[in-house]
């Protein structure tokens, strides 16, 4: 990962010791300032797309794949130890 300046690590550290819940609102509302303006269509497809994944969990018919375990993959495949 590229260096941060000392504002954003102290940023960082302080944002990593909240709940789970509201670093998740966080993130997603910093994700949303990198968005262009809602695309409605984008907006509809992803709802379906949530509504099939999780529908697919509740029938059993795919298994949820920890965060952990889908970092530790990401970081094999780009080699990073």
């Amino acid at each position: 990962m590229s260096a941060m300046s000392g504002d954003t690590e102290k940023l960082l550290a302080e944002a990593s010791r909240l709940p789970e819940r509201e670093r998740v609102r966080l993130i997603e509302r910093l994700l949303a300032t990198l968005d262009g303006a809602p695309d409605d269509d984008t907006a509809d497809a992803w709802e379906r797309e949530i509504a099939r994944r999780s529908r697919e969990i509740e029938e059993g018919l795919v298994a949820p794949v920890p965060w952990s375990e889908v970092k530790a993959a990401a970081r094999r495949a780009r080699g990073d130890s």
